[in-house]
């Protein structure tokens, strides 16, 4: 019965890393279709990635377009797009991205999601800085 108890405990500490893997290659899917949808300037399925809360702050997609553009014009504009470090805690996942924007300049992203009761993830932010720069 032991040996039973040990290998279920085991088994589920094996799958920890297997769900925060999983979890993580959903973020980034996430994460480039929104950045895939920005590119192709399709408003409407950019902000479908985005998360209830900034739902609530940008009511309408082309307001949240805007935004983007104004405020996050590395992400929405680059030259590449490279996903870095992930850390996974329960149902949050912070992703960094190395990004080269439109001029060549490097700069740090770092998305947060949250899984949605649906099992999907949704991008709750992005903080960006100037490569270089520090908090």
């Amino acid at each position: 019965m032991r040996a039973i108890a040990l290998i279920a405990v085991i088994l589920l500490g094996l799958a920890s890393p297997a769900r925060a893997g999983d979890g993580a290659a959903a973020a980034q899917s996430v994460i480039r279709s929104q950045a895939e949808a920005f590119g192709r300037d399709d408003a409407a399925t950019a902000y479908s990635y985005a998360a209830p809360a900034i739902h609530d702050m940008y009511p309408r997609a082309d307001i949240f377009m805007e935004m983007v553009q104004r405020s996050f014009a590395p992400v929405y504009r680059h030259r590449s797009f490279e996903f870095g470090e992930v850390r996974v805690e329960g149902n949050w996942i912070a992703q960094r991205v190395h990004i080269v924007d439109a001029n060549g300049e490097a700069w740090e992203a770092l998305y947060t999601l949250e899984a949605q009761p649906d099992g999907t993830f949704k991008i709750t932010g992005c903080s960006l800085l100037k490569a270089g720069q520090s908090v």
